[in-house]
């Protein structure tokens, strides 16, 4: 394939793309206004009936003059749309990433602050369709330490993200890692998951988030002639960052917030760069322990304590765990 011809076939790639979104912008802004004039038109008449009736014509007489597409669940789902996304002019930011079918996903999300979290989610990381719905799906919110703070921390730190693009660690650290792709027998070492995880290192990143880089294994730490070994060393991107990774069998213990402030130390005076932020830990625990946790307050500090599974529990368990959390952490707001 000579020069000209592969300077052509990205000229043509380039502008389908644009299309593309042009296309998806307009049909996007179209459904919204097909919601909006629905959603005025029923809240002026409020007869029983009425608003089958009136999107069931509604439907038929689309039909015949564009054909398909304009079934009576799709009007539904315009009016639905309108109803979640009243701001136009949040609307139209957001088409600029978010398709049709990203819309459809969000507006099925009754909670508005999770609701709010997968846009801005899906917004910045750019996900497909496929991601988003995978993550719902894997109750990502529901597993991010920000779903156990009050809700109007969680709505300033999600706004925050959206207008100044300032991300919280709330909102890229979870409670609760699914390692389940790790094939791990139940008596598992840590020299056996520390081998595994970097045996599926890309997979173990996805399920960390985007913007983890790997940086080492078993950092050396020499602090008065005592050599200590960090399991694994990330770095984040966004949060500019360094992230200290241990892994520990059973529950947290008090004991390992000592060891990990010890390599997080080590680690702002030896190893953060110019224009980075204070290094960050996370320990990684096969049972959870939750009231250890808020007791010593670690969630508010640089050191953040998470349970990995090596199956997937049932979306029941997930909620359980969350409730539990929040019911501490008001608890401990009240006091």
């Amino acid at each position: 394939m000579n020069v000209l011809t592969k300077q052509i076939l990205e000229l043509v790639r380039q502008s389908r793309s644009r299309t593309a979104v042009a296309v998806n912008k307009e049909l996007t802004l179209l459904y919204w206004q097909v919601g909006s004039h629905i959603k005025q038109t029923l809240l002026n008449d409020t007869r029983a009936g009425y608003g089958q009736n009136i999107i069931m014509d509604l439907s038929k007489n689309l039909t015949i003059e564009f054909g398909r597409g304009w079934s009576e669940r799709h009007l539904w789902n315009c009016t639905k749309f309108y109803e979640v996304f009243p701001d136009a002019d949040i609307l139209h930011t957001l088409c600029t990433e978010l398709t049709w079918s990203h819309f459809r996903i969000l507006c099925s999300i009754d909670n508005t602050n999770k609701r709010l979290f997968y846009c801005v989610k899906a917004k910045e990381e750019h996900w497909s369709v496929r991601e988003l719905d995978a993550e719902v799906d894997k109750m990502l919110f529901e597993r991010t330490s920000i779903a156990a703070q009050p809700e109007d921390t969680i709505s300033e730190e999600l706004l925050q993200l959206q207008k100044d693009n300032i991300i919280s660690p709330d909102l890229i650290f979870k409670n609760t890692y699914v390692l389940d792709f790790l094939g791990l027998p139940g008596n598992h070492s840590e020299t056996d998951l520390e081998n595994a995880i970097l045996n599926h290192l890309q997979a173990f990143i996805m399920e960390m988030g985007k913007g983890f880089a790997f940086v080492e294994r078993q950092k050396r730490i020499p602090v008065d002639g005592t050599d200590y070994h960090l399991d694994l060393l990330f770095y984040h991107r966004k949060l500019k960052t360094l992230v200290a990774v241990d892994l520990k069998l059973g529950k947290f213990k008090p004991k390992h917030k000592g060891q990990i402030e010890l390599y997080l130390k080590w680690l702002e005076k030896h190893e953060m760069q110019q224009g980075e932020n204070p290094p960050i830990g996370l320990l990684l625990c096969s049972e959870g322990n939750t009231e250890h946790i808020e007791l010593l307050m670690l969630n508010q500090t640089e050191i953040r304590v998470a349970q990995y599974l090596t199956e997937l529990p049932s979306k029941e368990w997930f909620m359980e765990k969350l409730h539990k959390a929040i019911e501490i952490a008001n608890s401990n707001k009240e006091k």
